[in-house]
Order: structure tokens, then sequence, then C-alpha cells
């Protein structure tokens, strides 16, 4: 497997250019299945999961192009109604198969899913709503089987909790139900909003995403449409923190800062410098941070996909500082490994007390999950020597040209083989 060598110590300086979400090209790209109509997809990011996505709509029976950052989607062959372990298993978001298929099929059969080692995940939301929209459900040997008597129908469905997968695969199938859908206690992300523009683009009518009340109004067909795919808000915000825990300065290129409140709230009162434009935002060390506390939180609050990259920084901020975990219920992995830098962390169930240490030292050290991966790749920036990061395949799902990138801001990093 490939590592990544780090030796810290430098300060980062220099622009770079936010690559394309990978939490919004993921469904979209799911969602393509809806037409037969050619649709293009721009500033898809190039990434393992986006990869095995392109081969999975190959697999189902779309005929799929990716040219450099831009992904083609043309008139299928036969679709197969059945999502196979092998495929499945390679990421989380595969479960976003069931929505279009169901929607275009009235059948899907899906392996339950994989992913990061980052919690349970229950895709229960997801299977209940199905449920409301008049599908039948059955569990049987590893498979979620799914199928609907024609159409789905509209129905009001009450998220328990505003789970952003379970509302990307419920108004992908709904878009093409008989009748009206409400999804209450919807998730608020970006990537919402994002998917939704992309879906009226293709005549759906979808309306309130990006707020807690999503309505849709079901249509008989889609057409085809050309998409470009927001900034990637988690990957701008590692970058963020990359600046403040060397002690650099960063301008980050194709941003939107209007996604990224929670996090450059939380940068400012720690005493980073913040300048933001309408597409950029730069970031500048200009004295010692001030220690802050977090607490996970669906959007618009802190990111629980952000939370290790910022204990990696609080980590070398002197003083006492706190985050808690809501959203997941096992995603601690990287506090061992930042252990190992010599970081000084305890583990109270769900919150990490945090004693800033004045320096990092570098170790080997091995990524449990993909944001994990990210705070290691932080704090061994910023450690004294020269630190090996293993099992980075985690990271190649998440990040586009992460080696290229530090090093265009002067990171001294290499992928080693």
């Amino acid at each position: 497997m490939d590592k990544i060598i780090i030796t810290g110590g430098k300060k980062l300086k220099g622009s770079v250019k936010v690559s394309g979400s990978k939490n919004s090209a993921l469904p979209i790209l799911f969602a393509t299945l809806l037409t037969d109509d050619p649709v293009t997809i721009s500033n898809v990011p190039s990434l393992a999961d986006i990869d095995a996505t392109v081969a999975f709509l190959n697999f189902i029976g779309k005929k799929t192009v990716k040219k450099g950052n831009t992904v083609t989607a043309y008139k299928s062959n036969k679709y197969k109604h059945i999502a196979p372990y092998d495929l499945v298993r390679k990421m989380r978001a595969s479960v976003l198969i069931m929505g279009p298929l169901l929607a275009r099929l009235g059948k899907v059969d899906v392996s339950l899913p994989g992913g990061c080692a980052i919690g349970a995940r229950p895709i229960d939301i997801h299977l209940e709503a199905f449920g409301k929209l008049g599908a039948n459900i059955e569990v049987e040997n590893g498979y979620v089987k799914t199928s609907s008597q024609g159409r789905l129908k509209g129905a009001n469905i009450n998220f328990r909790f505003p789970s952003v997968g379970a509302t990307e695969n419920i108004m992908i199938a709904a878009v093409l139900a008989r009748g009206k859908t409400k999804i209450i206690n919807a998730a608020k992300e970006p990537e919402i909003k994002d998917l939704a523009d992309f879906l009226n683009k293709m005549g759906a009518k979808v309306k309130g995403a990006g707020t807690k009340n999503i309505t849709i109004e079901g249509v008989t067909k889609l057409h085809g449409t050309t998409h470009k795919v927001i900034a990637d808000r988690i990957e701008a915000a590692t970058y963020l923190i990359a600046a403040a825990i060397t002690k650099g300065e960063v301008l980050l290129k194709d941003a939107a800062p209007k996604d990224l409140k929670a996090i450059t709230a939380k940068l400012k009162k720690a005493g980073l410098k913040i300048t933001e434009t309408k597409n950029s935002i730069s970031a500048k060390w200009v004295k010692n941070l001030k220690p802050q506390n977090a607490r996970t939180a669906v959007y618009p609050g802190f990111p629980t996909d952000v939370q290790a990259q910022w204990m990696a920084l609080m980590s070398l901020v002197k003083g006492k500082s706190k985050i808690e975990e809501t959203v997941f219920e096992n995603r601690f992995l990287h506090v061992a490994e930042l252990r190992r830098l010599g970081a000084n962390l305890t583990v109270d169930g769900k919150t990490v007390h945090i004693t800033g240490v004045e320096k990092l030292s570098a170790a080997p050290v091995m990524v449990s999950d993909l944001r994990a991966g990210a705070a290691l790749v932080l704090a061994a920036l910023a450690a004294n020597g020269k630190s090996t990061v293993s099992r980075i395949y985690h990271l190649d799902r998440g990040y586009e040209l992460l080696e290229k990138k530090l090093r265009t801001l002067g990171a001294n990093i290499k992928r080693q083989s």
C-alpha cells in the first residue's frame, strides 16, 4: 500500500484551488439514472469514490465517461436492478442507487453498504421513508430488496433525524413519484441544495432545499442538462486549518465562504485572520491562537467531517479545549494516532479533552478513516521530524491531489509506493 512521507515544520504559504465537492458529486452522479438523455457534470473531483461511482453506474447499465473533471452520462442499456456487495462495500454512498432505480425500475436489490469505520450508520431512515412512498421492503441474505407496484406515491415524510443520505435518496426517488412529497426535518447541507438545483435543471419540481422542509411535485419524465458541482467545503476547511496549524498563510480560490461560516467563525475566535470574497477565502496566522471548544452538529453547525482536523489544531494551542461528537458514535479513532505524535488527549464518552502541547514530534501513524487521515496529515505538517502516514487509500477517497496541493504551498510531502 502507498504511504505519505511528511517532514514537518514548514509554514504553508501560497494559493490552491478548492476542488468540487465529493459529497455533492456522488448523489448527482447517481441521479443521472433518472433520465436517458445526455447529462454533463463539471467540477467533479478526481477521487477513488468518484471512480467507483462511475464504474458502478456503468455496471448498472448507464454509459458513463469521465474525462478530467467532467463526467458525461449517456443513454443506458437495460438497467440491472441488483447492486452487488463487491461494488457497494467500497463506499457508503452506494446506498444512493436505491432512489433512482426504485423510481425508474420499480425495484432494486442493494447489498448492505460499507464505507469508513466511524459508526454503524444504519439505513433504516432511508427504508422507512421508501415505505411511506409505497415501496415494499425486505432484508434477505445481506441484501435490502425494495420494490413498488407502479410509480411511487407522494407522501409526507417526517425524519426523526435530518439524515443527509436519506434526504438525498428520497428527493431523487420522489421527483418521479405520483403527487406531492414533503420531507419534514430534512438535512440542510449545501450539497442538498446542489442536488436539488441539478434535479430542477432536469425538469424536476423541488422547492425548499437548504431548509428543514422540502417539497417535491412529482413529474413523469426528466431530461438531460449540464451542471457544475459546488466547491468542497470540507476540503476548504482542511486547508484553512493547515494554514493555522503551520502558522502560515493560504489563499483558497473557487471556495464558497457562505458554506463555511461554522469553521471560519471558530478560526476567527481562535485568532486566525480570515479574509473573504464571494468565491475565495484567505487564512493568515498572525498571533498565537486561543483554545476553542467545538461540538459537532448537522449543518449549519460545526461539521463532524472537520472534527478530527480541529482536534489536530487544538492539540498545538496552549490551554485546554474540548470537542464533543454528537453525530457519529465511533469517530475518535484518530485520538490514539494523534497521541503517537505527542498530542495530550483524553477521551470521556462522546467528548475529547485537549491540553495543548508546545510541539508535536514525528512518528509513524495509520489512517482509520478519511477525515482522521486529514487530521494526521495536518499534525504531521506541524510536527518536528519525518512522519510516515500509512493506509492513505482512505485519503484518496476524499482529497483530490492532496500531496500536489500541499507541495504547492511549500510542504515537504511525498507519496511512497
